[in-house]
Order: C-alpha cells, then structure tokens, then sequence
C-alpha cells in the first residue's frame, strides 16, 4: 500500500474515501482535515439547509465537504488565505453556488449575531480559541440552539501537570504545544461559561496515527514533503500516542 492510497479508507471514513487524496494534499494545511470534521460531524446533527461558519477554513476543503454531504450553505472564514483563491476551489468543486468565502480574523467577524444554525472549526482553533473571553464572543454569533465543533490539536495529559512539554514535542512544535488541550479541558472551559452545553468532548481515536499517516503521505507526495514532514513523522512514532492527540469537541447554545 502506497502512502496515497493509505488515505482512503471506507472501513471508518466513508465520507471522505471518495475525495481524491491527491486533490486532499493539493489544499494541505494540516492533518487530514476531511477525517477530523467526519468524525466530529458524528456528534454534531449537520442538516440541509443548515447556515455553517467554517472558521478557520484554509484552502477549502472542509468548506467544499460541509456543502456537498450535508447540503449546507456555508461561509469559509480564514485570515490567510485570499477570498478569491478559496473561491477558485469551490467554483472547481461545484460547490460555488453554496460556499462564500470571506476572508476575517477570529476575534473581528464580520456577522450579524445570531446568524449561523452551526460553527465548525477543524485544526484551527488552537490558535485562537483558547482565552477564557472567546466562547463569550463566538457563541454571539449562534442561533438559540445552535451548535459548535471543533477538531484541535491536543494532549492526553495538561501540560500544566506535566511540568513541561514533553522534549521530542517540544523540538518540533515549540511552545505550541501549550494551547494543545485535553478534552477535558475544553468541556469545562466551555460548559462554565453556561452560555453552551457541551454534548460531547473525547479524543479522536488513534489520531496520532491518522496524524502520521497523512504526514507519510505529504512527505512521499510534495516536492518539499520529506523536508517538511520527516522531523513530524518522528515526532509521531516517538510519541506512540502516549501525549499526542485530537480532541473532537462540540456543543449547543443555550
């Protein structure tokens, strides 16, 4: 089995199996973001019609996922990548007539409140969500009842409690690691506020090796790829999953 081929896989991501892989890595920003927004979709209830942030939104292809399986119309929010750029791939996907693409930082949305049924964020909001004061903001933007999910970067233990992040961690992705939370620390930074209820905050099963397998596949794929991705792949077999993680985390507004 090629690297390539390792990421399709029907058995546990139906959905994303019949994405191209090689079109998949063409919009790399991260590990397979495809896997991380079907596995959190199932605790979320994404329905046709439904108005979805997808913030943090990169190149697009979460954007293009949300509007063909679950028939929504979406805004692709992202403050690095252009409007137009983004818009080129949902035009090529079909998805054009369906998906906006706005280009917007987290803390300055340009939305009138109360204006999405549902807010997805995958390996994004790492970046930007982790301050006590950012649920308060985003949950504005949520209809009464509306739902929230994130995918983001995490650890099976806090940080905090280790004393330290973990050295083969530490040489590849620096102080980074600090926002990388358990799920648990998610679930009571959410539900405290009472604005949201959490419905559900786990980690993804065996991510670290879904993580290592789209690292392979960057690396034997890209013309940078073993560059880029060796010193993350080793960062990965090291770990074993002993630290490394996803969290899948979602919630409803009160």
């Amino acid at each position: 089995m090629t690297a390539l081929s390792a990421l399709v896989r029907p058995e546990r991501y139906p959905r994303s199996s019949r994405y191209d892989p090689a079109w998949l890595l063409g919009l790399d920003m991260g590990p397979n973001p495809l896997w991380l927004l079907e596995d959190l979709a199932r605790d979320l209830d994404l329905r046709p019609g439904m108005r979805i942030l997808d913030l943090g939104s990169g190149k697009g292809a979460t954007s293009v996922f949300l509007a063909r399986e679950y028939g929504a119309h979406v805004v692709a929010a992202d403050w690095w990548i252009a409007p137009e750029d983004a818009a080129a791939v949902f035009a090529e996907a079909g998805v054009g007539d369906r998906v906006e693409a706005v280009r917007a930082e987290a803390h300055v949305l340009p939305f009138e409140e109360e204006s999405f049924d549902a807010i997805v964020s995958i390996d994004a909001f790492e970046y930007f969500g982790t301050s006590d004061s950012y649920l308060p903001y985003l949950a504005r933007f949520l209809r009464p009842g509306g739902q929230l999910g994130i995918a983001t970067p995490a650890m099976t233990r806090e940080v905090r409690d280790l004393g330290a992040i973990p050295p083969h961690i530490k040489q590849v992705v620096g102080w980074e690691a600090v926002a990388w939370h358990t799920a648990e620390w998610w679930r009571f930074q959410w539900d405290v506020t009472e604005l949201v209820r959490v419905t559900s905050a786990r980690l993804q099963q065996d991510a670290w090796r879904d993580w290592l397998l789209w690292s392979e596949a960057c690396a034997e794929h890209r013309p940078d790829g073993r560059k880029a991705n060796q010193p993350v792949i080793d960062m990965l077999k090291e770990d074993g999953g002993e630290f490394l993680s996803f969290a899948l985390v979602t919630a409803r507004k009160n």
